[in-house]
């Protein structure tokens, strides 16, 4: 009776240690683990999903930007997203001369703050069912829960974006995927 007594407690230890390590392991995006310890572009570098994303930042000049202290919470459009824009969009933005247009619509993609799942439902709530944020360029994103476990980012134009994976903790801040491109 011992022996099994210490092989169910034994047992139980070991499931329990592999759910703390499930819960506490780095997020997977694009195929890759994203790693709290690293900053915004380094992680975006390193996801599948986001090549569009990281060579429009690289075009306009961010780089940088997004390697600093932060914090910043970037909504950041997967690659399908990128697709799913009128045909020749992304190759129009990309263009030297429209670095200024491309600039205006990736800083539309960044929050100041770090504003996670939790954060970001709280204003919602405090708001009454809407939240207003102020993105770096400088416009409004209007924030909605749509679901219990759902967020919603409503853009100028009314264009309706959904955080498809939440909390991606960052060095400097926090990534939120979303799955549509957002237009100031």
């Amino acid at each position: 009776m011992q022996i099994r007594a210490k092989l169910a407690t034994l047992a139980l230890s070991s499931l329990l240690a592999l759910s703390t390590q499930a819960a506490f392991a780095n997020p997977m995006v694009g195929g890759h683990e994203m790693y709290a310890s690293h900053n915004i572009i380094f992680n975006a570098l390193n996801s599948d999903d986001n090549t569009t994303l990281v060579a429009a930042v690289k075009a306009a000049g961010l780089v940088q930007t997004l390697e600093g202290p932060g914090p910043f919470t970037v909504f950041a459009p997967t690659d399908e997203a990128f697709a799913a824009l009128p045909a020749g969009t992304v190759p129009n933005l990309l263009r030297p001369e429209n670095k200024a247009q491309l600039t205006k619509v990736l800083t539309y993609h960044v929050v100041p703050g770090r504003y996670t799942f939790a954060k970001l439902a709280q204003a919602i709530n405090y708001g009454g069912g809407a939240a207003m944020l102020t993105t770096v360029e400088g416009d409004k994103l209007t924030v909605k829960m749509n679901g219990p476990r759902n967020i919603v980012l409503i853009d100028d134009k009314g264009r309706v974006a959904h955080i498809s994976t939440y909390d991606v903790y960052q060095s400097n801040g926090i990534i939120q995927v979303i799955d549509r491109v957002l237009l100031p």
